[in-house]
């Protein structure tokens, strides 16, 4: 005869369901939402896709002419152009607005986290490397 025990749950699967419960909280925030819904509409917009396509576009042939050497100051203030026109489009504007305010909410987010660890979760996170 065997006795079956409950097992206590690890740390690693409470940290895990924590973090399925903290992304589904972010996902419910406000700011995450407006996010969501400006993100949608920059994507719907045909005005929008258009000056995407073109900032990119003149963006990826500057980045190869700074690389030859062969980009000029002209050059550099058309880009900028680009990417003013670009963010003048209302619905890239309010999407612009909506990414920033849920960067800074995510950045709250992320010193709460932090503030325990001796690290900065975020950053570790990212899978970025500093030296």
């Amino acid at each position: 005869m065997s006795i079956e025990t409950e097992s206590p749950e690890s740390p690693e699967s409470t940290v895990d369901e924590l973090s399925r419960e903290l992304g589904a909280a972010i996902a419910e925030m406000p700011e995450y939402e407006a996010f969501a819904e400006a993100k949608a509409a920059v994507e719907a917009s045909e005005e929008a896709q258009e000056k995407i396509q073109e900032f990119e576009q003149f963006r990826e042939e500057f980045m190869l002419a700074r690389q030859t050497g062969e980009a000029s100051q002209e050059d550099l203030r058309e880009l900028q152009s680009k990417q003013e026109s670009l963010h003048d489009v209302p619905v890239m504007s309010e999407f612009l607005q909506a990414q920033n305010e849920l960067e800074l909410r995510l950045q709250e987010v992320n010193e709460e986290i932090s503030d325990p660890l001796s690290i900065d979760f975020g950053q570790k996170a990212g899978g970025c490397c500093e030296d």
